[in-house]
């Protein structure tokens, strides 16, 4: 089975905390249901040089925004940063589009959600964001006001959103939608990461057993 890759956009100033319980589990593998499609994690950026992120690290991506091929994708993953209403990610919202008609899932959080906001992309379909009255505030042409949802998270078919302090829905969300964890597994590793009982540690080794 073709490998389809997860792209991560990678800009100055990301949240590291935002994308990571998704791609520790979508680039792993290791809870996977059987049958589950192979994915890997690339990194794309407007050019190949290294971005810095919040917490200091340095990234180098693999690619460009202008090489990401939608055939392959599998995920266009979309992190908070403090730069998205900048200009410059014009390219990146394009790649959105893109990704939207041709039915590949798209995964934005945080400040990603602001930038999908003011580019028109949530004026007509169910989402979230940080807050409603911030949304409104520092995107002007924003007019989806009457779909935004009070939720960590949100999907609507191939479009997730949610709020920069809801990375763990975020990623149980898109897991969901890639449907690669059954619904076993799925369960007990977000209650055992949300609620932290081991009860759910062992119930999601039993459900991995089973696959």
């Amino acid at each position: 089975m073709q490998q389809r890759v997860v792209y991560l956009y990678v800009l100055d100033t990301l949240a590291d905390w935002e994308p990571g319980y998704a791609l520790a589990e979508l680039n792993s593998g290791r809870f996977f249901r059987k049958g589950a499609p192979t994915l890997g994690v690339k990194t794309f950026a407007l050019s190949k040089e290294p971005v810095t992120t919040m917490g200091g690290l340095r990234v180098l991506p693999d690619l460009t925004v202008e090489e990401v091929d939608v055939r392959d994708g599998a995920l266009l993953l979309l992190p908070g940063g403090e730069t998205w209403l900048e200009p410059s990610h014009a390219p990146v919202l394009d790649k959105a589009r893109e990704f939207l008609a041709a039915g590949v899932p798209v995964a934005a959080i945080c400040g990603a959600t602001l930038a999908l906001a003011a580019a028109g992309i949530l004026d007509s379909r169910p989402h979230t964001s940080n807050d409603l009255g911030f949304l409104k505030q520092v995107c002007t042409a924003y007019k989806g006001e009457r779909f935004y949802q009070a939720q960590p998270a949100v999907t609507d078919g191939d479009l997730i959103t949610a709020s920069g302090t809801s990375p763990l829905e975020f990623a149980a969300q898109i897991i969901k939608r890639l449907d690669v964890f059954s619904e076993e597994t799925l369960s007990a590793w977000y209650n055992l990461h949300k609620l932290n009982d081991s009860q759910y540690f062992f119930q999601l080794m039993r459900s991995v057993a089973q696959e």
